[in-house]
């Protein structure tokens, strides 16, 4: 196991150094760069700024620097731990990600447990109840929650929030924003929180109990169910005892896909909630092409997609006794 383990993290290793490459790689073949976007955004606002001044700034960020230069100076902070120095935001990049984060973390966890919470007691009544009336509404909201876009879900939810009166937008009220830390303030986030929770975890949970669904009436029908029912046990300790445990094979094996994508869904979703996650940072850094931070935000994703599927992997090993034959 510990073999298997040391393995896994190093092909980690190799896997994020090729990502890297690749992902600065595309990045620098976008036209532009963030002295570019920043000149722009001056002389929009009426600031002149001269040849002498934009060559300046070129020169101090290596703008007109090879690729693969610009690569090795960001790589080789990176293993030290220093990210560069953010142009848009115009602080370290390890503030700007750090700063947000834990709060994508906790919406990602958040919307993996409501996801998981949801869909397997739903995915077990649909299963069991196979084309009944509610087997039926729980498909539908199934199909249409898969399909609306999570930024015309994120608009609704916000329009029917404030036609009830809740507070929408930001982190913190406006009377807790600069306040210290209260359990007041804890209480004003999370009412702030469950409206961005709930549009993100809707696909993911509809998604998941299809999923469920269809792998536990599989379940339901091999032998063995069939063997244990013949023998007299509970029909409840035959579906959630033998069953469920099996079906959960697919749910347990794409968590680690699950969690990333869930971190780079939120994108949007911060942007219309306008919550200060890391989602939110990399559309903008994009947008102005600040290399430094886009890069390590998407290595940061690529980690935690390699981590979740470790952790997936583990969690399947435990759940099923046969995985347990490692390679």
């Amino acid at each position: 196991m510990v073999f298997w383990i040391l393995r896994r993290l190093g092909y980690a290793v190799i896997t994020l150094f090729l990502v890297s490459l690749l992902t600065f790689f595309i990045i620098e073949l976008a036209p532009g760069s963030a002295v570019d976007a920043e000149i722009d955004r001056l002389r929009a606002m009426g600031s002149t700024v001269s040849v002498e001044q934009t060559a300046a700034l070129e020169e101090q960020y290596g703008v007109n620097d090879p690729w693969i230069v610009k690569y090795g100076k960001w790589a080789g902070g990176l293993i030290r731990g220093d990210f560069g120095m953010s142009f848009a935001y115009r602080e370290p990049v390890a503030d700007v990600i750090w700063t947000r984060f834990g709060l994508s973390v906790a919406l990602a966890v958040g919307a993996t447990v409501i996801a998981w919470g949801i869909a397997i007691p739903v995915g077990v009544y649909s299963a069991t109840h196979r084309y009944s009336l509610g087997d039926n509404i729980i498909t539908l909201i199934q199909f249409i929650g898969v399909a609306i876009p999570e930024f015309l879900l994120a608009l609704a939810v916000m329009v029917v929030a404030v036609q009830m009166g809740f507070d929408v937008g930001g982190l913190f009220s406006n009377e807790y924003r600069n306040a210290p830390w209260s359990l007041a303030k804890l209480a004003d986030m999370l009412a702030h929180l469950w409206m961005p929770l709930l549009v993100i975890s809707v696909a993911s949970t509809a998604w998941l109990t299809r999923v469920m669904r269809a792998n536990l009436f599989d379940v339901l029908s091999q032998q063995y169910v069939q063997t244990a029912r013949a023998k007299g046990v509970a029909e409840r300790k035959v579906i959630w005892k033998h069953a469920v445990r099996n079906a959960l094979h697919p749910l347990v094996m794409t968590l680690g896909a699950t969690l990333s994508v869930i971190i780079s869904g939120e994108a949007v979703v911060s942007i219309i909630f306008n919550l200060p996650t890391t989602g939110q940072a990399l559309i903008q850094t994009l947008i102005v092409k600040d290399t430094y931070v886009a890069a390590t935000l998407l290595v940061m994703l690529s980690a935690l997609l390699i981590i979740g599927n470790l952790i997936g992997d583990l969690l399947l090993m435990w759940v099923d006794p046969r995985a347990r034959v490692l390679d």
